[in-house]
């Protein structure tokens, strides 16, 4: 079994790292370049910053905050927020981010996937979604969650994945910052029907819910943010409870 990864978020407004619930009531959580290099050094696998009010403002993500927070990691850095054209990747890129987060682009104009992976290799391109599961299903939605759209999780993330797209970093707004674990029922049947790696975004609060989206959802990756900010679990004993689960976890 490959190894699974845990992946710390940096959600980032006004150059402070914020976290809510269901995407609202944001609260600040420390220096993104701080916790960044505390990650790195803690044993995270990955971590993904997203600026997460530039598609709203209509305005493109801080490169000289994204070449801060590069400056301080061993890791892999996926950075999204603002990001509409090649040139906007190109620059992040240029900054010291190893991979793109796309999402309300990619929603207006699904083309991007194509030529992001055509342009720069499908594994830099990383699609996030962000659903809430109502009587009608899961539907997408645009702008930090504030714009519902016509598509739904499933097809579209089929549709990602077929034009090229990495990953699938997949948050349910239902489960965000509730801390009563994943959406593993959906987590489960992305896994099954698509071809690349699925990343559980929205809902950790215990170690416990690591080990079911990895066992039950199937994910490949988890990733947190308040749970990880506020030193409610810690990286390391983490991957030290995973490992007694029988879950695969890099050292």
């Amino acid at each position: 079994m490959l190894a699974k990864r845990i992946i710390p978020c940096l959600d980032v407004k006004d150059g402070m790292t914020v976290k809510g619930t269901n995407f609202v009531n944001l609260r600040q959580a420390g220096d993104p370049v701080e916790l960044g290099r505390t990650y790195s050094m803690q044993g995270a696998d990955e971590l993904v910053f997203l600026d997460i009010t530039a598609s709203h403002e209509g305005r493109k993500t801080f490169t000289d905050m994204v070449q801060r927070v590069a400056a301080t990691l061993s890791i892999p850095f996926t950075v999204g927020g603002g990001i509409n054209e090649l040139k906007d990747v190109e620059r992040l890129l240029s900054a010291g981010a190893d991979k793109v987060s796309i999402n309300s682009a990619a929603l207006r104009r699904p083309e991007l996937i194509d030529e992001i992976a055509s342009h720069f290799g499908s594994q830099v391109c990383v699609v996030a979604i962000d659903a809430r599961q109502d009587e009608n299903g899961w539907t997408c939605y645009m702008n930090g969650g504030r714009i519902p759209t016509e598509r739904n999780l499933f097809d579209w993330a089929k549709e990602a994945n077929e034009r090229g797209a990495g990953e699938i970093l997949f948050t349910s707004m239902n489960h965000d910052g509730v801390k009563t674990g994943f959406a593993n029922e959906a987590l489960n049947r992305l896994a099954s029907t698509l071809t690349i790696p699925v990343i559980a975004s929205g809902g950790a609060g215990a170690k416990e819910h690591f080990r079911d989206a990895f066992l039950q959802g199937h994910a490949d990756a988890a990733l947190a943010a308040s749970v990880f900010h506020f030193g409610e679990i810690s990286i390391p004993d983490l991957k030290e409870y995973l490992r007694g689960e029988g879950i695969s976890v890099r050292r």
